[in-house]
């Protein structure tokens, strides 16, 4: 990818929040296409750097900041020097957006990916919606409702960051009733036979393929704001 799409595009209800973790390029075009607004975070300024891309900002503690990408960007660098959060936390909290899609937070190193889920669990379902994504998949919290317009054999994974009831229509396995954990039943790998309703009390993971972001998308309320 060479071409930035530039740091103009303030009116965007979105971003493409862009981290230090592998940035596939599907997933990156993916985020972009539909959210062009670009924001790093920490290292990510270096994915943007090789990617050609402009972030309107690069928010961090700056500890994984390449001279390179430091002397790029110096001029839309804002430091977060607390360590209490993670630089996927300090960017969520500047970031004035309606919907955040998210590349390189997925795929890399796995205490940094729990890292970011935690953070979801802790932002809540009432919070903007953010959805990570990596060359395979779109991952979410989960809202308290969720319709989704999916093909049937959809694949559709549950994965519960603490106790959680679910209730579900267009399932191949039904959920209704059943409480997922993290150290009991978890939801993964489930099947859509077509149009899917969630119900989700307590914190827990969405997980759909990549090439069903926009249905995802619509569920959430974030369709009409794409690009």
């Amino acid at each position: 990818m060479t071409e930035s799409p530039g740091p103009d595009h303030s009116a965007a209800p979105g971003i493409t929040l862009v981290g230090g973790g592998p940035a596939d390029t599907s997933a990156l075009k993916a985020a972009l296409s539909r959210a062009p607004r670009v924001v790093a975070a920490d290292g990510g300024a270096d994915a943007c750097l090789a990617h050609g891309l402009r972030p309107a900002a690069v928010v961090g503690d700056m500890d994984s900041l390449s001279p390179a990408a430091r002397s790029a960007f110096r001029d839309v660098l804002v430091p977060v020097a607390e360590q209490n959060s993670t630089d996927f936390a300090k960017a969520l909290r500047h970031a004035d957006a309606d919907f955040v899609l998210a590349v390189g937070f997925l795929g890399g190193r796995i205490d940094h990916a729990l890292a970011v889920f935690s953070h979801l669990a802790e932002r809540g379902s009432g919070a903007p919606a953010v959805v990570l994504l990596s060359a395979e998949d779109c991952v979410c919290l989960a809202p308290r409702r969720l319709a989704l317009d999916l093909a049937p054999g959809c694949r559709v994974s549950l994965w519960p960051l603490g106790r959680a009831r679910l209730r579900s229509t267009g399932l191949r396995w039904p959920l209704d009733g059943l409480m997922l954990e993290p150290a009991g039943r978890v939801g993964t790998s489930n099947r859509a036979t077509g149009p899917v309703t969630l119900r989700c009390d307590g914190p827990c993971l969405l997980i759909v393929p990549l090439d069903a972001l926009d249905a995802l998308a619509s569920g959430l309320g974030i369709g009409a704001g794409f690009a």
